[in-house]
């Protein structure tokens, strides 16, 4: 019995030694497979991390696009023509542009220049050559999209400080719906930077003017309106020290700004009127503000279009000449037609890499009608449109006259085709 019983245990034993075994290898099993499913997580961490890391290093792409028009050049007999389509009670300047309107929504950015101070009717409206104008000619603007506007011209000074300021205040009001630059309120005001973003897109505009027609901006006021001074008396940038000294400030306010904003864009006044060709302080500024970083170059003043150039990678717009305005027709309506100008701007980034594109400029020509015997019925009405035949019957011998213009100094610029060619 003892020998049997002795079997027994020996049986049980290897039994339980058998059992031990297989615990003893599960629990191995279970901590490699652990081991390995740890492992795989640590890669596919890994992986998400580079995914991450791959996202972080991937290009992305943003566009937005920009359209300009020139001088609203509000005359008495515009604004007359406004009080009779409001029925005599205020102003309404919508009609006159309402063929732009429908041309420009589209469009992310919208620019034009104020050239006339909206001081309002409480200061009393007034024409050349010290205006004053409705401030309901913005409401039509706002209302028809512009979001850009640059206030500082030779005319910004013309019924002093009182008149500016409510201009200002007027633009304050109406903050969340467009940017204006080039006159302000205070020298804080002035050297705030205001920064807007549109798709993704960060962007700003600063604003000069040549002069202020001899009404001095009072001292201690220069914010009133930004005056780059040019002497065209002197008719030399080179020789012009208070031109030269003003290149500091500017370059100062470019500084203040450039590292903050994907596009930075400035609105010129400058030039001579009624003239297609540059100035060479046109084209000293605007080699200027391309060295120091200034992706777009938009053009006011001369009344008439000018060219269209490259200079590097910044675009200049020497002259978009009038949008708005009443001033004589003569053979060429060289006064009356304007240029709406567009493009696309693309912000490439990667990582902490980012490009700007400035590309698909076009240029199309604009013309103000007005009835020549009782200066009233304005309409502004793009080249393209079906209608232009019925307010300018040989639009398109004007189109071939300005589009030479438009190309003079750049023969690839894109000028768009008048309707029907």
């Amino acid at each position: 019995m003892a020998k049997v019983k002795k079997r027994k245990s020996t049986i049980n034993l290897n039994l339980f030694t058998l059992i031990l075994l297989i615990i003893a290898i599960v629990l191995a099993t279970k901590i490699i497979i652990n081991a390995k499913n740890k492992n795989n997580n640590s890669s596919a961490n890994n992986g998400v991390a580079q995914t991450s890391n791959s996202k972080e290093q991937q290009e992305t792409v943003s566009t937005a696009t920009l359209v300009m028009v020139g001088d609203n050049l509000i005359h008495s007999s515009i604004y007359k023509d406004a009080n009779r389509l409001a029925g005599g009670k205020g102003y309404d300047f919508k009609p006159i542009i309402e063929y732009v309107k429908d041309a420009i929504q589209g469009y992310d950015l919208k620019y034009y220049n104020q050239e006339t101070v909206l001081g309002g009717t409480q200061l009393g409206v007034s024409d050349y050559p010290t205006f004053n104008s409705p401030q309901e000619a913005g409401d039509a603007m706002l209302d028809a999209g512009f979001n850009l506007v640059s206030l500082a011209t030779n005319h910004t000074m013309d019924r002093g400080e009182k008149a500016i300021l409510s201009s200002v205040k007027y633009w304050k009001e109406h903050e969340d719906k467009a940017l204006a630059v080039g006159s302000y309120s205070s020298e804080e005001e002035r050297n705030k930077v205001q920064i807007r973003s549109i798709n993704g897109i960060s962007y700003t505009m600063l604003n000069y003017t040549y002069g202020t027609n001899g009404i001095n901006v009072p001292k201690g006021k220069e914010y009133l309106c930004n005056v780059w001074p040019t002497d065209l008396n002197i008719n030399d940038p080179s020789r012009d020290t208070k031109y030269q000294n003003y290149k500091a400030q500017v370059k100062k306010d470019i500084d203040a700004v450039r590292d903050k904003v994907d596009v930075l864009i400035v609105a010129m006044h400058w030039g001579v009127e009624y003239t297609h060709e540059p100035t060479a302080y046109e084209k000293d500024m605007a080699k200027f503000l391309a060295d120091n970083g200034v992706n777009i170059i938009i053009g006011a003043h001369p009344h008439v279009i000018q060219p269209v150039e490259w200079i590097g990678d910044t675009i200049v717009f020497y002259s978009l000449g009038n949008f708005v305005s009443a001033q004589l027709q003569d053979q060429n309506y060289n006064k009356m037609v304007g240029l709406m100008s567009s493009l696309k701007i693309t912000k490439i980034a990667k990582g902490d890499d980012v490009k700007i594109e400035i590309s698909d400029v076009k240029n199309e020509l604009i013309f103000t009608y007005y009835n020549k015997k009782s200066w009233r019925n304005f309409k502004v009405i793009p080249f393209s449109n079906e209608h232009i035949s019925e307010y300018l019957t040989n639009y398109k011998s004007v189109y071939e006259t300005y589009k030479k213009v438009v190309q003079k100094m750049d023969s690839n610029m894109y000028v768009v085709p008048a309707y029907g060619m």
